[in-house]
This record gives C-alpha cells, sequence and structure tokens, in this order.
C-alpha cells in the first residue's frame, strides 16, 4: 500500500548491529527506504543485491555526538537530509549477565548505573539532538524510540530465582534498565510536543521480549507470564516499524505502541 512505501525516505538506524537492529534495516530496505545502519561494532550486513546501493553501514558510537554528527555529514552529502530515525542502540543485563551486575540493589555499582544511562538514555538523547534536530530543520519526519515493558513495569524477579536454585548465588534483573527505559517514554513525549510545529513525530515502541535460545527455564517463567505463551520472534516488531516511519502513522506523535504478547495485559 502506497501509505506505507518508504521510497523517497532516508531512515538511520542505531544498533544495527543487534538482533533487533538488523531486522529493522531489512524492513525498512524492504519499504523502499534508503538506510543508514549504524553501530559502535564493525557492520556486515547482508543484503540482496538490488537493496546494496540503498544501504550505508557506519561505525557510530551512540555516547559521542561527534560520531553521530560525521554520520549525518556524510548522509546529507550522499544522500540528502534523513527523516526517519530509529534509536535502537541500547545495552541490557540478560539472564548470563556477570554477578557484579546483577546482585542485590543494594550492592548494585555506580560505574554499571553510569555506563548503562550513558548508552541507554544519554545516547538517545544526544541522537535525537544530532538526528531530529535536522529534521526539524528540514521538514519533519518520525523519530522511533525503542522501549521496554520493563519500562512500564517493574521486572517479575521471581523468572529469575532459577539462577539462584542453579548457582547459590541471586540474580536480580538491575533497576538501572528498567529506570531509563522509562525515561525513554517521557523523552518521547517531550520531543513529540517540542517539534510538533516543526512535523517531527516522535513515538516509543515497547517491546517484550525476544527469543534468543535463552535457557529452558528462564523459558518456561517467562512465557508463563506471556498469554500468547511465548517470546517474541526477532521480524514480529518489523510491521511496527514500518508503520511508525510511513505516512500510514500520520496523526501519530507521543504515543507509545506496545507489543509484548500480552505481557503487560495480565
Amino acid at each position: 500500500m502506497k501509505m506505507f512505501d518508504l521510497s523517497d525516505r532516508i531512515a538511520i538506524v542505531s544498533g544495527a548491529g543487534g538482533q533487533l537492529g538488523g531486522e529493522y534495516v531489512h524492513a525498512l530496505l524492504q519499504a523502499g527506504a534508503r538506510v543508514v545502519a549504524a553501530d559502535i561494532n564493525k557492520l556486515s550486513l547482508s543484503v540482496d543485491d538490488a537493496m546494496q546501493d540503498r544501504l550505508l553501514q557506519m561505525a557510530m558510537d551512540i555516547t559521542s555526538r561527534t560520531d553521530m554528527e560525521n554520520v549525518l555529514e556524510t548522509v546529507r552529502s550522499k544522500w540528502g537530509d534523513p527523516s526517519i530515525l530509529v534509536n535502537n542502540a541500547a545495552i541490557d543485563a540478560p539472564p548470563g549477565a556477570g554477578e557484579q551486575e546483577t546482585g542485590p540493589f543494594e550492592d548494585y555499582p555506580e560505574s554499571s548505573w553510569d555506563q548503562m544511562m550513558d548508552v541507554n538514555l544519554k545516547g538517545m538523547f544526544l541522537s535525537c539532538q544530532a538526528f531530529g534536530a535536522q529534521m526539524a530543520k528540514s521538514g519533519g519526519g518520525s523519530i522511533i524510540n525503542i522501549a521496554s515493558i520493563y519500562g512500564i513495569l517493574s521486572p517479575d524477579q521471581r523468572i529469575y530465582e532459577y539462577r539462584e536454585e542453579k548457582t547459590g548465588k541471586p540474580f536480580y534483573k538491575p533497576i538501572t534498565y528498567c529506570v531509563a527505559k522509562s525515561g525513554v517514554l517521557n523523552m518521547t513525549r517531550y520531543l513529540a510536543t517540542y517539534w510538533a510545529k516543526q512535523n517531527v513525530r516522535v513515538n516509543s515502541l515497547t517491546l517484550g521480549g525476544v527469543f534468543n535460545n535463552q535457557d529452558d527455564d528462564f523459558l518456561q517463567g517467562y512465557n508463563n507470564k506471556v498469554p500468547l505463551g511465548r517470546m517474541a520472534r526477532a521480524d514480529e516488531y518489523n510491521g511496527a516499524i514500518v508503520f511508525m516511519a510511513s505516512d500510514a502513522s500520520s496523526y501519530m506523535t507521543g504515543s507509545n505502541m506496545v507489543i509484548d504478547g500480552g505481557f503487560s495485559s495480565w
């Protein structure tokens, strides 16, 4: 459908080397966009030959304003002004993380707090400053800030209790990821009202957990909390990305779309 067509759009996806970032890049390419895939690590995304000339893979540290300005300068000189920004770059402490990261709240390291806030919240702030500001100057666009169910809910720490039973050491989903992702929601609302007159739409996409070969004990605990009974496939958020990037969502700003298999419905 024409309203989902992104043929005249230029998109930037941060964290493109991650499990979901690569999915977003491919979805936007398939919708016709020219896409800058940016990541702190070296990228080697594989796409069909017909899409090669619409993909630019670049190194970018989400905590470096200089890096982002360099990416912006490159894309403007090569293609023009970006009109889509997917703020996807983030770090987390998964079930296999080290003891220091996943111990009791009372002992959670200040350095871990600082690092995750720098990437997950400050990085998004800097990205919006660099790329969103250019959108505001050049006629508008769509910013999609990737959030999480743990930004609207507290983690159910019971899901992780099996770790202590197995290892004798407690595991807690740490506080910083939750606080940072909660901050994403209000940053989104702030920028939606701030840039509304410049036709920059800013929305957040709240995701549930994604299957990535987690161990069976974790899957059982997590899936029991999901009405659909499973974690998401990596490709199941692509439709939302294209919708939010395209004219199909032209009257949507300051909103938070939740796609979590029903996790937050209990």
